[in-house]
C-alpha cells in the first residue's frame, strides 16, 4: 500500500469493505429463517453493512477536511 496515502481514503476503503461484507451476510440468507443461527448472522450483516456506510461518509468527510487548500492571495496594494 501506498505509504502516503492519507487516512480519509483508507476509511473510505474499510468503510465500502464493510458495506459489501454487509451486503454479502444480508443476502446470502434466505428470508423467513427460523433458524436463530442463520437470523443472527442475516441481521449482523445488516448491522456491519450500515456501519459501512457510516464509516465510508466519514472517510470522505476527513478527506474532504483535510483536503490540500490552495492559499488565497489577497494584494492589499493601494
Amino acid at each position: 500500500m501506498n505509504r502516503d496515502m492519507k487516512p480519509g481514503m483508507l476509511i473510505i476503503i474499510i468503510g465500502i469493505t464493510m458495506f459489501i461484507a454487509g451486503l454479502v451476510l444480508f443476502y446470502s440468507i434466505e428470508l423467513g429463517q427460523t433458524d436463530p443461527v442463520l437470523r443472527f448472522i442475516k441481521n449482523v450483516g445488516t448491522f456491519v453493512g450500515l456501519s459501512g456506510m457510516g464509516v465510508t461518509l466519514a472517510g470522505i468527510l476527513l478527506y474532504l477536511i483535510n483536503k490540500n487548500e490552495s492559499t488565497i492571495k489577497e494584494s492589499f496594494d493601494v
